[in-house]
Formats: structure tokens, C-alpha cells, sequence
């Protein structure tokens, strides 16, 4: 298989980390096709976990095990943010409306579109359907494995995002980089559930499990140089992770009014590719484990 071939077939794969070559096995199955669940009757209460293939869903369902139909509904919505943030609104969408049939088949009455729009106007959340009614989920979040930078979350390790950052939305100028923020166009920023994260990542260090915060970086084009990683750095300074979904699905559920985090299982190192160093294997089972400890921070 020639290196054109491989790149693309990293399409097919979870985040940076994810490529062809000996580890081939533990990625089979997986998909770009969302794979909704349907939503349950007290969904109110439950958490929506968005996973990019099926290696990463079957882990994050192995650490929830038999809780996890219960309160969880996890999803494959495909590889990079548009996938992510795509697969994330479809459901949110089907779950709202789901409620409202339910509501509308015992006789309440439907919001008419101007209470809807000025529900949106005077709603705390930022998205302009946060405020046409109780979100269906309390939480969504982003998991997986992927890249974590040197010396701030190392191989094997795990990071709870305190941010959501598409590093690489913007415009190239003559004097470098200018963020979509930088250029009035919008936000490359999600923030995270700070609270929830900084609990998660307290019982997942209880656990003895390694943990980091920092921000999530989302990115299109996985980073395999020195030069691009440094770069990134400089953009943002905090940088601790580097995914290709984090961004999308937390401007989903943003636009639902709905909090989101990003827990990411570290496999490989940001800079330059070394296959032969990857560890995707344990990765996944640490992603398996933290998700464990999800269950019990969710339901407790």
C-alpha cells in the first residue's frame, strides 16, 4: 500500500492518531455514518457521547457497561468536525423534536415560531435553539483518543478539556495566522462545563488514572511536524490535546444550549509521525477506564 493510499484512508479513522499499518485490527469497523440512538422517555436526564469511529464507541461502552443504556446514548458521527458537528446536531434535532411529538400527543400546545424566536433571544445559551425548551440531553461530549502535546499530556494518559479550539479556523495573511475570532467572524472557542470537568478530572486522579486539563485543539489536517505543532503552540499557548471532532460537537450542542466536554485517551505524541510509537491500544483502554469513572460522576 503506497503512502498516498494510506493518507487516505486516514479518513477512515478516529482523529491524528488513527492511520493503516499494524494496528489495522483494532480499528476494523469503523465508520463515518452517524449511528443514532433512539431516545428514551426520561432522555431529559441523559448524556449524549459523541465518538468519530467504533473503536472509540466500544471502548466508551465497555467503561459504562450495563449503566450505560440507562442514562447514555454513545454515537458514531464520523471522522473530522464537520462529521462531528453534523451527527451531534442530527441527534440533538431528532431528540427535541422526539419530545415534542410526545408532548403534542398529550395535548399540550405548540410553541408558536415568534415565542420560539424570542425564547432564543432571551435564552442564556448562545445557540439560536437554546431556548425552544428543556434540552433533551443535560450533557454532550466529545471522546476519544487522539494526540496530546510533550510535557503536558503524555502517551497513555488522559485529558478533560477546560476549552474546545479550532486552531486552524481563520485566514492566512501576510503578517501569519489570524483566528475567525481575530477577523470578527465568529468564535473558535467552545468552552467546557467547567465545573463538571474539573470533577471528572479530580475522581479520575482518585483513581490513579493520569490527567490533564487544558485546551482541546481541533483541527482538520493532522499535525505531523515539528514546525506545524509549534505553531499550534503559539496559537494556543495551553494547547494539552489535538483531535479533529472536540470543536464540532461542542458547537452542536452549543447551538442547542446544551454544556459540552472533551475527554480524550492520549495514543501519540503532536509533532512529528512515528507509527512505531503509537499506542492506540492503550489509549482506548484508558479511555475505557475513564469512562467508567464518566459513569459514576454522571450518576452519582
Amino acid at each position: 500500500m503506497n503512502e498516498h493510499r494510506q493518507d487516505k484512508d486516514q479518513n477512515n479513522k478516529a482523529n491524528a492518531s488513527f492511520e493503516t499499518s499494524d494496528q489495522q485490527g483494532e480499528l476494523s469497523g469503523a465508520t463515518t455514518t452517524s449511528d443514532t440512538s433512539p431516545v428514551q422517555a426520561n432522555s431529559s436526564q441523559r448524556v449524549l457521547i459523541v465518538t468519530a469511529v467504533d473503536a472509540e464507541k466500544d471502548a466508551v461502552l465497555r467503561g459504562l457497561g450495563d449503566m450505560a443504556a440507562e442514562r447514555f446514548d454513545v454515537i458514531v458521527a464520523g471522522v473530522g468536525p464537520a462529521s462531528a458537528a453534523a451527527g451531534t446536531a442530527a441527534t440533538l434535532a431528532y431528540a427535541v423534536a422526539a419530545t415534542s411529538t410526545r408532548a403534542l400527543a398529550q395535548g399540550s400546545t405548540a410553541p408558536s415560531p415568534s415565542d420560539v424566536a424570542q425564547a432564543s433571544a432571551t435564552s442564556d445559551g448562545p445557540g439560536p435553539l437554546a431556548g425552544a425548551g428543556s434540552p433533551v440531553y443535560m450533557l454532550v461530549i466529545s471522546a476519544g483518543i487522539g494526540g496530546g502535546f510533550p510535557g503536558r499530556a503524555d502517551v497513555g494518559s488522559l485529558v478533560v478539556a477546560d476549552a474546545m479550539v479550532a486552531t486552524d479556523l481563520g485566514s492566512q495573511t501576510p503578517d501569519g495566522f489570524l483566528s475567525v475570532d481575530e477577523l470578527g467572524f465568529g468564535s473558535s472557542i467552545v468552552a467546557a462545563d467547567a465545573e463538571l470537568a474539573a470533577r471528572l478530572r479530580h475522581e479520575l486522579q482518585r483513581a490513579g488514572l493520569a490527567v490533564s486539563g487544558g485546551t482541546a485543539v481541533t483541527v482538520s489536517t493532522a499535525t505531523g511536524t515539528a514546525e506545524t505543532a509549534a505553531e499550534l503552540l503559539r496559537r494556543v499557548p495551553d494547547a494539552a490535546t489535538e483531535g479533529m471532532e472536540g470543536f464540532g460537537v461542542a458547537t452542536a450542542a452549543q447551538q442547542f444550549g446544551v454544556p459540552a466536554l472533551e475527554l480524550r485517551a492520549i495514543s501519540n505524541a503532536v509533532g512529528p509521525r512515528d507509527r512505531d510509537a503509537w499506542r492506540i491500544k492503550d489509549a482506548l483502554d484508558a479511555l475505557q477506564a475513564a469512562s467508567s469513572i464518566l459513569r459514576e460522576v454522571i450518576t452519582s
